[in-house]
């Protein structure tokens, strides 16, 4: 599927889970999309296991209306990154937007904060599985979770499904 002029917003914070950052950019990517990876105000990311990341921009300076789609990786970095007002406000505005937010593994702790789990069905880490359904989300263990323009996952095992899934949204808008 030919992703050619959809835009993918990709966040990034330190301690990221390198497989949920790196396998969705490439892959998306591949499909033709150009990927921006939006970062809380530094200019560079080191993974869980020291791989770095380099913002392309900051969150507080992306606008909503320039993306198709936000996707948020896992590992711990989603503890930080939903501590920082402009990205969760950036998440809850693609998806008032109807746009695809896609999360993996720890990454459902945005979208919970972002108050946009809500009556919602999702799927992620099961450590998380408390604050999902906390949040108000109708928590499933599967591979991979569509709910409207929510897509979740659970681990790096189950990226191709989440990246397929990624990319049969934005094939269809």
């Amino acid at each position: 599927m030919d992703l050619t002029g959809k835009r993918v917003a990709l966040l990034v914070e330190d301690l990221y889970e390198d497989l949920e950052l790196w396998y969705p950019y490439y892959r998306m990517q591949e499909a033709g999309a150009e990927v921006v990876i939006l970062g809380t105000g530094e200019e560079n990311y080191e993974s869980k296991h020291g791989y770095p990341a380099t913002a392309d921009k900051a969150a507080d300076d992306a606008s909503p209306n320039d993306f198709d789609a936000v996707l948020i990786p896992g590992g711990y970095a989603p503890d930080i990154m939903r501590r920082h007002a402009p990205m969760v406000d950036f998440v809850q505005k693609m998806h008032e937007a109807g746009k695809v937010v896609a999360f993996i593994c720890h990454a459902g702790w945005v979208p919970a904060s972002a108050d946009i789990v809500r009556g919602r069905k999702v799927t992620s880490f099961y450590a998380i599985k408390d604050d999902m359904v906390n949040a108000g989300g109708e928590w499933v263990d599967e591979e991979v979770v569509r709910d409207g323009n929510l897509i979740s996952s659970r681990t790096p095992k189950d990226l191709p499904a989440y990246c397929r899934t990624i990319i049969e949204a934005l094939s269809e808008g």
